[in-house]
């Protein structure tokens, strides 16, 4: 088993669900009492926000950096950035060290088009739906069709991801948004949603939708055990 590196507290609370997926997913595959072997290298999530609201995306980077760098040197074999929009910089966070990165998009792409489907809504951070580094990677790698909500209904999910969820707030009428806008997409020929931050998956889940929902979070940190036990 190879030990994965974990870079972690974007926010907290979907680093947890990450530590959670990837545990029970080895103890799934390998049964009796096995675990992953695991590093986790926890940012502090307030300098990042900070950063991202300034645009000093190059600051940013290099506390990734940093951040991979000590979890190769602690003995991690491969990387995972437990977050989307820190996605903008994985080129540069891989090309720092001598070990793998596993993107999150790659690994929820490969079961968008296992599953057939070719049309695809991105919901998340401002950053993740207007930048090109995550649908441009899904269009370009993948062959998706990705297309992303209108500026309102986008100002309305960066608002819920960072003044709620990433403080561990759940409130039922931010879920009602999501889901109507969810609705709204499908009915604009969405054929699936991705849930490009990985806070959502703890707002709303397939038992909220008939529209299929692709969990980043989830489907990155399976990717994460599958590569690790391979």
């Amino acid at each position: 088993m190879k030990t994965i590196g974990l870079i972690g507290g974007m926010s907290w609370e979907s680093s947890l669900l990450y530590y959670q997926t990837i545990n029970q997913r080895v103890k799934e595959k390998l049964g009796k009492h096995h675990s992953a072997k695991s590093l986790m290298y926890s940012v502090d999530f307030q300098e990042i926000k900070t950063l991202q609201d300034q645009g000093k995306w190059d600051e940013a980077t290099k506390i990734m950096i940093d951040s991979a760098q000590k979890l190769e040197l602690g003995g991690a074999e491969f990387i995972v950035i437990c977050a989307n929009t820190m996605h903008k910089m994985a080129k540069e966070v891989e090309e720092s060290v001598s070990i793998p990165l596993l993107h999150i998009a790659d690994a929820t792409a490969t079961e968008i088009v296992k599953d057939g489907f070719k049309k695809v809504a991105l919901l998340g951070t401002i950053y993740t739906m207007e930048q090109p580094f995550y649908k441009g990677r899904l269009a370009e790698k993948f062959g998706l069709d990705v297309f992303i909500p209108n500026e309102s209904e986008r100002k309305i999910l960066h608002d819920i991801i960072y003044q709620e969820l990433c403080l561990g707030i759940i409130n039922e009428e931010s879920r009602q948004s999501y889901l109507k806008i969810i609705t709204r997409l499908s009915e604009q020929g969405a054929e699936a949603i991705i849930l490009g931050c990985t806070e959502i998956t703890l707002l709303i889940s397939q038992d909220n939708c008939s529209i299929p929902l692709y969990d980043t979070a989830r489907l990155h940190a399976e990717c994460a055990v599958d590569f690790a036990l391979d």
